[in-house]
């Protein structure tokens, strides 16, 4: 028999607050979702749009010991040097515009948290909480086959944003991490991922904690016109 959801579990958040709401929240209470609610998440986030209807997105949920010892073994792994072999490359080296905006976020985000630009221990810290999973309960990885590639990649992305706002409709808040393709060899291992599906990225999601100084962070949009044009 199927879990009874809580009344109190229906979203009380309308989508377009929902969309304003949501931010890169980076620290959470100790606190887990209810079994439950996450399968309500889950499903709703299961009605993204894809091409082809074919649903390439593969999520791997880590709670509990499990999201310990991975957030664990990460953590070592960035103590012990061990060099990033993420199954796709990624860049840093933004230019103009899209430069400027990296730098205004993370000015922002070092400015809340009280780290100087020369303070290279604050900076390294700083790094070193993603992989601590900012303290959240949940941490879910974010996959897709192997032989597919950037057109279906957008299908994912667009399952991910479809998650993350229905967390907001629903009182959680989350933090997509990059970073969480770093390692992908431990996140197959932890979940017995045999059919070689690399790791795209990771969101980290629960409970606000608002007493954490980082998660007072805000960042601007620039104007539409900045990256919509329109004609008829």
């Amino acid at each position: 028999m199927s879990e009874k959801i809580p009344s109190h579990s229906n979203p009380a958040m309308p989508l377009i607050d929902a969309i304003y709401a949501r931010r890169s929240v980076r620290g959470y209470l100790d606190k887990e979702v209810s079994p439950a609610l996450l399968q309500r998440i889950f499903a709703i986030a299961q009605q993204a749009p894809s091409n082809c209807n074919v649903q390439p997105w593969k999520a791997y949920v880590a709670s509990g010991d499990l999201k310990r010892r991975l957030s664990a073994q990460m953590v070592e792994n960035i103590h012990s040097g061990v060099t990033p072999n993420p199954d796709y490359e990624y860049r840093w080296d933004f230019e103009a515009d899209y430069r400027r905006r990296q730098v205004d976020c993370a000015a922002a985000l070092y400015s809340c948290m009280g780290i100087e630009r020369g303070d290279k221990a604050g900076r390294q810290r700083a790094v070193l909480r993603n992989f601590e999973f900012f303290d959240a309960p949940h941490m879910v990885f974010i996959g897709m086959d192997k032989e597919f590639g950037a057109t279906v990649a957008i299908d994912v992305g667009m399952w991910a944003q479809t998650l993350m706002l229905t967390l907001v409709s629903f009182g959680l808040h989350s933090c997509a991490m990059g970073t969480m393709r770093n390692f992908p060899d431990l996140v197959r291992e932890a979940f017995d991922i045999q059919d070689g599906t690399r790791i795209l990225f990771g969101i980290a999601f629960g409970y606000e904690d608002v007493a954490v100084a980082a998660n007072a962070t805000r960042t601007t949009r620039d104007p539409i016109a900045a990256n919509v044009e329109f004609r008829s």
